[in-house]
């Protein structure tokens, strides 16, 4: 009899593991579901859950911890420290000015994990939320040694972050392709949840290419049904071969995270979050491209003026001067119903797609021109990531803005952030603050930089901003 290959027992101990899970679930289920009165359960029924075989056709049980062995020393926690500063009269702006004495300091800390990814340099890949706005990182190696983290560079709209640290004997894991995972593959999640130590869960992939995940960034998530809960944030999603294939970064619960998992994981693809690693250490900053074209979701109304089936696509509603979209020949009224093989359901799975991609990619787009199928070639170019004001209107001298963060706008803000305003400048002197949004203005609609930037291509005579500060709103004139 040929004996059986690892890959072969791996499986098989993930399988009766399932069989056996499932098994106690169901008996738990049904005991609570039994009237009070109900017999017991009988001697014969009792050995089923105990009599699990030590061998399978003569060959011992396998197990994952060869592999676990060789992944777990990759897997470090990551606890980080902020000190804040607390007022009796919370962020009244007013009060905490007139009384800075009774301000005190508090000292913040938080856990998570993170994942070796080059032992000769110490690079130690992580989330953006697990280390932002810390003073100070430090990680702890699975031999129980801790080192101070040295913060490389981070991407808050794919939630990667990059640390380094200085250490002997250090073990990394291998990256996986990750585009060639599939639905069912088994996968294992190692990191530090609820900071009870390093754990192992193990699950299926669920789906790939999930991107409406609530309060996150570009997406393009590993979905998994293995156990990520608090903690587990930057810790390790590997294959049956030890492998990294994605960073665990989410869990899914209605009643908060801090209610548990219920099989709703989420991972940030290796290719993904090594695309970023590499950018971050070439230049320190994330590139993106975009198409320069605006767009609306296709409803009903909308699908019946231009002639589709079906109620669904991003309708391009402008396309910039010397865009790439231009270039490619994109016209008001078409409709992009997919990029490069994948699916544009509405605005954001444009916008999604756009956000994942490189400079100079190469994007072939599905379009719908008056009802009639087109597709077109784009080399998308880089997508700006902040305007200076003086450049769009010399009212707005001395203020820099930028995109909103990308979990703003899937929590419904829209607008254009104000990242920088100089003292003394024109636009100080006009009411604008350092973390302002632009929500809208009387020079006409707007969602994005590109889409402000175009909406002052005149210069009106009369500018009035409408401004979101500290949860209040008002308007600025513009002078």
């Amino acid at each position: 009899m040929r004996p059986m290959s690892n890959a072969t027992r791996t499986l098989l101990a993930l399988t009766l593991a399932a069989a056996f899970g499932g098994f106690a679930a169901t008996a738990l289920r049904d005991g609570l579901d039994r009237p009070a009165n109900a017999q017991p359960a009988t001697p014969a029924m009792l050995p089923a859950i105990s009599a699990l075989p030590t061998a399978v056709a003569g060959q011992p049980l396998p197990s994952l911890a060869p592999m676990l062995e060789k992944v777990t020393p990759a897997v470090v926690s990551v606890r980080t420290r902020q000190v804040v500063r607390v007022s009796p009269f919370g962020n009244d702006p007013f009060f905490r000015r007139m009384f800075p004495e009774l301000s005190q300091q508090q000292l913040n800390q938080s856990l998570g994990s993170g994942v070796i990814v080059d032992a000769k340099k110490g690079y130690v890949l992580t989330n953006h939320h697990v280390i932002e706005g810390a003073d100070d990182v430090t990680v702890t190696l699975s031999d129980g040694r801790t080192v101070k983290a040295e913060f490389v560079g981070s991407d808050p709209d794919t939630d990667v972050a990059l640390m380094r640290i200085q250490a002997d004997n250090l073990t990394a894991i291998r990256l996986a392709d990750s585009d060639r995972l599939r639905v069912g593959d088994f996968v294992v999640a190692v990191g530090n949840p609820f900071a009870v130590g390093q754990t192992v869960t193990s699950g299926i992939v669920s789906a790939v290419g999930r991107s409406n995940v609530p309060g996150v960034g570009f997406q393009n998530f590993i979905q998994t049904d293995a156990s990520i809960n608090p903690g587990n944030s930057g810790g390790a999603l590997v294959n049956l071969n030890g492998e990294l294939v994605g960073i665990n970064t989410a869990s899914f619960n209605p009643r908060g995270s801090m209610a548990g998992n219920i099989g709703l994981g989420f991972a940030i693809p290796s290719d993904l979050a090594h695309n970023v690693m590499q950018q971050l250490l070439a230049g320190g900053v994330v590139r993106r491209g975009t198409l320069g074209v605006e767009t609306q979701d296709v409803d009903e109304r909308i699908a019946r003026s231009l002639g589709l089936d079906v109620a669904r696509g991003a309708a391009v509603t402008r396309v910039y001067a010397g865009s790439a979209g231009e270039k490619a020949g994109l016209e008001p009224g078409d409709v992009i119903v997919a990029a490069n093989g994948q699916r544009i359901d509405d605005s954001e799975t444009l916008r999604n797609f756009q956000g994942l991609q490189a400079p100079d990619a190469q994007v072939a787009l599905d379009v719908r021109r008056a009802g009639k199928p087109l597709t077109l070639s784009a080399t998308l170019r880089e997508q700006p990531r902040a305007l200076e004001g003086a450049s769009i209107d010399p009212r707005l001298s001395g203020a820099r803005f930028a995109e909103l963060p990308e979990t703003a706008r899937r929590s419904g803000v829209s607008g254009v952030l104000v990242e920088q305003v100089a003292g003394g400048s024109r636009a100080e002197r006009n009411g604008l603050r350092e973390g302002d949004v632009v929500l809208a203005a009387s020079s006409g609609n707007f969602s994005d930089l590109p889409s402000f930037r175009a909406s002052l291509g005149k210069q009106p005579q009369q500018l009035v901003l409408r401004i979101a500060r500290g949860g209040a709103q008002g308007t600025l004139p513009m002078r």
